[in-house]
């Protein structure tokens, strides 16, 4: 028998992808009103591994990543979602998002992302929003 038992907390995370970069830096800096100070924040990468968010979002895309020094619980994503989902739509125009905002974290067994997006392999967390199972720590390597 499994005796239910509270978790660790876990590592903040999130991608954000636009085609500008200043407002990559703008929605980089509401999160950290939101969830504190950042302790990774990478370069500007370009995002061309797929055409998925061209038609909504324009060609020439670039991603950041970002971590944060706080761990956070890992029940508290799906309201991280929600409030990322909210700084996506603030920043729309003409009913077309100008970012990309995937909130998650890295555990010590697994990296889950959350989505609005349901799949087999995404379960359902609360509010609509569902976990991605992206990565498994396993053998000292995801």
């Amino acid at each position: 028998m499994s005796f239910p038992r509270n978790t660790d907390p876990v590592k903040l995370l999130a991608s954000v992808i636009s085609a500008e970069e200043s407002r990559i830096s703008e929605v980089i800096g509401k999160m950290f009103e939101a969830f504190g100070q950042a302790d990774y924040i990478s370069a500007f990468m370009p995002f061309d591994y797929t055409d998925y968010y061209t038609e909504e979002m324009g060609s020439g895309l670039k991603r950041r990543m970002v971590s944060f020094e706080s761990l956070v619980p890992p029940d508290g994503l799906s309201e991280i979602k929600r409030f990322t989902n909210t700084i996506e739509t603030t920043s729309s125009r003409h009913g077309k998002r100008l970012v990309n905002i995937d909130p998650g974290y890295i555990s010590s067994g697994h990296l889950l992302l959350a989505t609005g997006k349901p799949y087999a392999h995404r379960p359902f967390l609360r509010d609509g929003v569902y976990g991605d199972l992206t990565l498994i720590y396993r053998d000292m390597s995801f």
